[in-house]
């Protein structure tokens, strides 16, 4: 039976493309595959986290029930003191929702904003799942296409506003393009947002690894943040809780109280374990969190190291940051077509830049993804190591599409 729904009118998941490349290829144990497709913690949370979560399964019997539908009480109201303290500004807990995971939070604000062929601006590269939802929400991505620094420009943004025009999105530290956004270009964004009467989306799933030493933008010291800002969070990274799905949705109660709309429809309510493991992690994990930001940040640096391996074959470095390395690469074939082949002829799994831009878009051809952070220094080291052996044909020269 032929799909006719919204979902026909987008593309499969990447990272389950990706996956099935590895279908009928083994492996061997002098060479194992290295998986840089998926920015995801593979390692467990720490013990005392599962210890923590182990009796709340056995002690606590309203774990194993239907909770509030923007989430525990106790976690909203330990993200608002947090964020307040860390953002310099004020949050209150009836601004903040709990949802079952950062994608959850993005398809519930899409929800509250936008109705059929409204259009929402996305820079681009982008994250894949927000241009799916969009796309199956009957809402028109509208691409922003950020330069070769991977900066997207307010300016050009002004541009593409349109009456439909809802809402912007950011993703800061940036995935795919590990950039951290300057404070000024973040307010430069919300500056154009408030003037338009549009929702500015800030997607900061990755702000625990953030290198600046300070918050990674201003937003919330604008008394009126919320009547435009609308901030996504992950407790996944943080925490290393994929499984449980558990993110955060930070704007105005009014906004939330459409958001409960959609969420009570989807899932009732936010997984009530995942919802004690982040509330555990947040009152008791700041140094060990520290310590993983600081591993993060010695990855980034390793990334940086090994450049030289490739640089002088025409590799270059778009970005680094978080969780990713984007990188441009030096050959002939697609990067669609190269990342398979990378499969077989390196034993390295990553995605390639066609996944994270319009099929129109020509840049995604030379551009690929690595996830660094499951990889240590070593591992980063043999990555590059593979990368530097491969030889294709090279993009003619002057070729930069």
């Amino acid at each position: 039976m032929m799909a006719h729904g919204r979902t026909a009118g987008t593309f499969s998941p990447p990272v389950m493309e990706a996956r099935r490349w590895l279908e009928g290829i083994s492996f061997p144990p002098e060479r194992p595959l290295i998986n840089v497709s998926q920015a995801a913690p593979v390692a467990p949370p720490p013990e005392a986290l599962c210890r923590a979560l182990a009796e709340a399964a056995i002690n606590v019997p309203q774990a194993h029930l239907y909770g509030p539908v923007l989430g525990l009480p106790e976690l909203r109201e330990e993200v608002a003191r947090q964020w307040s303290a860390a953002y310099g500004g004020a949050v209150a807990p009836a601004q903040v929702a709990i949802t079952s995971g950062c994608n959850q939070a993005f398809c519930a604000a899409i929800a509250s904003l936008c109705g059929d062929k409204d259009e929402v601006i996305l820079p681009t590269p982008w994250y894949f799942n927000h241009k799916m939802w969009l796309d199956m929400s009957g809402v028109q991505a509208v691409p922003l296409p950020a330069g070769r620094d991977l900066l997207p420009d307010p300016e050009q943004a002004a541009s593409l506003i349109t009456p439909r025009t809802r809402a912007i999105v950011l993703v800061t530290p940036n995935n795919p393009g590990g950039l951290e956004y300057p404070v000024e270009l973040t307010r430069a964004f919300y500056r154009l947002a408030q003037e338009h009467g549009l929702a500015l989306i800030v997607d900061e799933t990755y702000r625990d690894f953030d290198a600046r030493s300070g918050a990674g933008h201003d937003l919330f010291e604008d008394p009126g943040w919320d009547a435009t800002l609308v901030q996504l969070y992950s407790f996944s990274k943080a925490y290393r809780l994929t499984g449980h799905r558990v993110g955060a949705m930070v704007t105005s109660a009014a906004r939330l109280a459409e958001v409960e709309k959609f969420l009570d429809t989807v899932t009732i309510c936010p997984n009530q374990l995942g919802q004690i493991a982040a509330l555990w992690g947040m009152r008791n994990l700041a140094q060990w969190l520290a310590g993983e930001r600081a591993e993060i940040l010695d990855r980034r640096a390793a990334i940086h190291d090994n450049m030289p391996k490739l640089t002088g074959q025409g590799w270059q470095l778009l970005g680094c940051g978080a969780y990713f390395a984007y990188l441009s690469h030096p050959f002939a074939m697609a990067s669609d077509r190269l990342a398979q082949h990378l499969v077989k002829d390196a034993g390295i799994l990553l995605l390639p830049g066609t996944m994270f831009r319009p099929e129109e878009d020509a840049a995604g051809a030379r551009e690929l993804r690595v996830a660094f952070a499951n990889l240590d220094r070593a591992g980063i080291d043999t990555l590059f190591d593979r990368l530097a052996t491969l030889r294709s044909p090279l993009v003619p020269s002057g070729d930069t599409a």
